[in-house]
């Protein structure tokens, strides 16, 4: 079984996401893409990141529709920081060696993928998937890391949690973003205002 993981903060989870996802099942041939809500992310101001909960439940309802989609309380039921090589070792572990796991990650992230806890080795025992929007360029990535990953190019969609956010504390439409029901469990939890 050959399964990507997209992991992040998904403060909230938005079509962009979405997107990256199934072009990335579809178009690369993966079974299944499972979601890590990220509980503590190492490398993020926490100011601004709610509760993980709201964010696993948000993600459960945007990618409820798609057989292909799944979430993963892995990094939520974890005490400690939220490490992706911890995640992958325990991944490689429950699903053992018939399946191929891989790690899709934004092409604009490895900028600053050196300081993840453990990168080189990382790299060395999980695929790596950068994904590109139309017209990005490499050049801010740094050449080794280049060589050791495998880009693929998706539909530019140019929507951020962080202009999200924004709408939402400035009062605007979040409509067409991100999934109605999302919208709906923000609204109904008062979520980012």
């Amino acid at each position: 079984m050959k399964i990507a993981i997209m992991g992040g903060t998904f403060n909230p989870i938005h079509y962009a996401h979405l997107l990256s996802a199934e072009q990335v099942r579809d178009g690369l041939g993966y079974d299944q893409i499972l979601f890590i809500p990220s509980a503590r992310p190492p490398h993020r101001d926490s100011q601004g990141i709610i509760h993980p909960e709201h964010r696993y439940q948000m993600t459960l309802l945007a990618t409820a529709d798609n057989p292909c989609f799944e979430v993963s309380r892995i990094e939520l039921d974890r005490t400690g920081p939220s490490y992706a090589i911890q995640t992958i070792k325990e991944l490689q572990m429950f699903y053992g060696e018939k399946s191929e796991l891989a790690w899709i990650i934004g092409a604009d992230s490895l900028i600053e993928f050196k300081i993840w806890k453990g990168f080189d080795e990382l790299l060395d025992i999980c695929h790596f998937i950068a994904t590109t929007r139309p017209n990005y360029s490499l050049d801010d990535v740094p050449p080794d890391l280049r060589e050791r990953v495998q880009f693929f190019s998706i539909t530019g969609v140019d929507i951020s949690a962080t202009e999200i956010r924004e709408h939402l504390r400035l009062g605007h439409s979040i409509r067409y973003l991100l999934p109605q029901p999302v919208v709906e469990y923000i609204e109904c939890h008062q979520l980012y205002k």
